[in-house]
């Protein structure tokens, strides 16, 4: 994890906008610390890499969740209880990490801003459409996928359009805590936005023509990337990426892949990918990495969420056989 300084809390602005919880604060800037920037905590990845584009050199980033680190099972220990305490803005998705969520709200921050919030959610898994399910034989009842789904689907940041719908919001809660620097706020948000919606276009591109529209990853983290783009994820252990396949999940997968011309079986990068390359092996797929970017790693393909992106629309090009 990082290392941050515990840094004096000043008078902090109030950031009640669509999608934030906050409490009521005085209107001065929330960046009246002695170095005058605005220390923000990220929960993991994801926001690490809002809340550093948007805010550039007024704010000072911590992370909770260190690099090479799973993020689902965080435990919060309570020397970083104590460093949110003295945070200016709290920066999290809820509903990805329970233990965060609880710290956070346990909290005295007064600007908490929850990216699920900010966008609409949808439940994802393989009970939703239940694609696998149509290859299965007759005389096999019910959908024993070894898994259960309880609450939406949180990994938003996987769908361009949504993340820049989330930074939108994000730069919108920097602006109200620290209005002394909310021009460069807005206009670093529109950078971003901007980036994104070119990472959106090349998908849309690239993903437009290809022999086949499924794929398979480990666990159900690429719902919203496959709905925007019109392609049919198929998990091996559904939104739980620690979770076990019953066999008959398994052998529902194995024969969806010869009917849909799947090539490939995806894994990730800060999960075990034994059950991803013994699933390739029974059925005689490769494998490959599809990185759902919850902590960037040096297995990672890319030093920044832009880059690792771009490895996995590549990946998914040659996987589906991309024209």
């Amino acid at each position: 994890m990082n290392v941050r300084r515990l840094i004096p809390t000043a008078a902090l602005a109030s950031a009640t906008v669509l999608g934030l919880t906050a409490l009521t604060a005085c209107s001065t800037s929330a960046a009246d610390d002695k170095d005058g920037k605005l220390d923000v905590v990220a929960s993991f990845y994801p926001m690490q890499y809002l809340a550093e584009q948007i805010g550039g050199d007024h704010v000072s980033v911590t992370t909770l969740t260190g690099p090479g680190q799973e993020p689902h099972d965080l435990d919060v220990s309570a020397r970083q209880r104590g460093e949110l305490e003295e945070s200016d803005v709290a920066l999290y998705l809820k509903g990805l990490q329970p233990a965060v969520d609880d710290a956070i709200d346990q909290s005295g921050i007064r600007t908490k801003v929850d990216a699920a919030s900010l966008t609409s959610t949808e439940k994802h898994g393989n009970e939703v459409g239940g694609h696998a399910d149509e290859h299965e034989e007759e005389g096999h009842e019910g959908h024993d996928h070894g898994h259960s789904h309880e609450g939406a689907d949180p990994h938003i940041w996987l769908d361009p359009v949504k993340y820049a719908e989330v930074a939108e919001g994000v730069g919108k809660a920097l602006e109200k805590a620290d209005p002394e620097n909310a021009k460069t706020y807005a206009k670093n948000t529109a950078a971003l936005v901007k980036k994104l919606g070119g990472l959106d276009k090349s998908f849309k591109d690239g993903l437009k023509n290809t022999d086949s529209k499924v794929f398979i990853t480990t666990h159900a983290a690429f719902g919203y990337l496959a709905e925007r783009y019109g392609l049919i994820e198929e998990a091996i252990s559904g939104l739980d990426p620690e979770g076990e396949p019953s066999a008959k999940r398994v052998k529902d997968l194995q024969k969806m892949a010869k009917a849909d011309g799947v090539t490939t079986v995806f894994y990730e990068t800060l999960v075990s990918d034994e059950t991803a390359k013994t699933l390739a092996k029974d059925t005689g797929l490769k494998t490959d990495v599809l990185d759902p970017i919850e902590g960037i790693t040096d297995d990672s393909k890319g030093e920044d969420y832009i880059q690792v992106m771009e490895s996995n629309l590549k990946a998914l090009q040659k996987a589906l056989g991309a024209k």
